[in-house]
């Protein structure tokens, strides 16, 4: 029998919902109530989290005019600096394609269930609106409200919802419990810690492999690899296509573009996960230093880096890049820029200063290597 031709390169794909990684759809009651349940949601913890909320306009397509934008004299796209906030109207079409890179910066999303899906959802038990018409909504109920008066939950709700009488269920009035289940569900759903080292250059300055440079009793990049196994998840290097695979190793599937690729390159083997990077040339860096990026580490910005003093300016190549900077870093691919540190200071990111700045350093050079040698014993 002749094999199955596969059209498509099997690539991992992020773990998105219609709109975000991390989604809630609130269905079950008026959608007043919806609305009010997201606020208390938003209200309770914005300071910690980027949240967004999706709703339909209620008003019917006659009374929803486009009076007061360029869109109503044939424009397809408007764009309005409202001073505390920006606007963006448009005409076209929108899907989950396109959802999501508008959501990508949100640790949570709330939706509307009653107009919109979601990978998870919230049913409210609410007399006044029942769900029979929505079971197919309903694919993945991890909580359930109970609103004052309420206390029965719907046959159909049972034979639809394998195993309803394990899945969490509080009163809607109780909104500290509410509040503090989705903190610890967000909580949880942090994305592990990955580490790169970027074995991959061709040490043209330094006339030989930095990579094989013994400064710890060990080559410098299993020196490196070491540092990251013991403060992450699982730790990998980052090769050129032409160089000879080993254990651990991710290949460059982005070809020509140097650490960027090899950033983009891990992100393409899991993009679920963040990439601590660094360089295999920076000798001076210790488990405090690395355990300190740890530490402050913020998973609700694009990136955690180093400040730089020397350059003024992130350092890119020992930083923690969360799932969030995949399509950022493909973004600015697409507009012609393949430089990390671009990236790092047009985005929203956690910048971290060193008390010394200098265990940033790399070795290059046969002049450096001999000073980073005599320092370092």
């Amino acid at each position: 029998m002749s094999k199955k031709h596969q059209k498509h390169a099997k690539i991992t794909k992020p773990n998105y919902g219609q709109f975000a990684r991390q989604e809630l759809a609130i269905l079950g009651t008026p959608c007043g109530e919806i609305k009010k349940i997201s606020q208390t949601i938003s209200e309770a913890l914005a300071d910690q989290y980027s949240i967004a909320y999706v709703d339909a306009d209620h008003k019917s397509a006659d009374d929803s005019t486009l009076t007061g934008t360029s869109l109503d004299h044939g424009n397809e796209l408007e764009y309005v600096d409202m001073i505390n906030f920006h606007r963006f109207d448009t005409r076209s079409a929108m899907n989950p394609w396109l959802f999501r890179p508008y959501f990508n910066d949100q640790e949570l999303v709330i939706v509307n269930g009653n107009h919109f899906e979601a990978s998870q959802q919230i049913v409210v038990i609410d007399s006044r609106k029942s769900l029979e018409k929505k079971l197919h909504k309903l694919t993945n109920v991890v909580l359930i409200l109970l609103p004052e008066g309420e206390s029965i939950i719907p046959d159909y709700l049972r034979h639809h919802i394998e195993n309803i009488d394990q899945i969490p269920t509080y009163l809607i009035n109780d909104l500290s419990q509410l509040t503090q289940w989705i903190d610890q569900q967000l909580k949880q759903s942090i994305a592990p810690l990955n580490g790169l080292v970027l074995a991959g250059g061709k040490s043209e300055r330094m006339q030989k492999d930095k990579s094989q440079i013994n400064y710890h009793g060990k080559s410098q990049k299993t020196h490196m690899l070491d540092l990251l196994s013991d403060a992450t998840q699982k730790a990998f290097f980052a090769i050129r296509e032409d160089q000879a695979e080993e254990k651990d190793s991710i290949k460059d599937t982005f070809t020509g573009l140097g650490p960027y690729g090899a950033i983009l390159s891990a992100f393409r083997h899991d993009p679920n996960a963040a990439w601590l990077v660094t360089a295999c040339d920076q000798p001076f860096l210790t488990h405090e230093v690395i355990n300190l990026l740890i530490k402050k580490r913020n998973p609700s910005k694009v990136a955690t880096a180093f400040y730089n003093p020397d350059t003024d300016f992130p350092e890119p190549l020992i930083t923690i890049w969360e799932p969030k900077s995949y399509p950022y870093l493909l973004q600015f691919l697409g507009q012609g820029y393949s430089c990390p540190r671009k990236v790092l200071i047009n985005t929203d990111i956690e910048l971290v200063h060193l008390d010394d700045p200098s265990v940033l350093r790399n070795v290059n050079t046969p002049d450096e290597y001999e000073a980073a040698i005599k320092e370092i014993k």
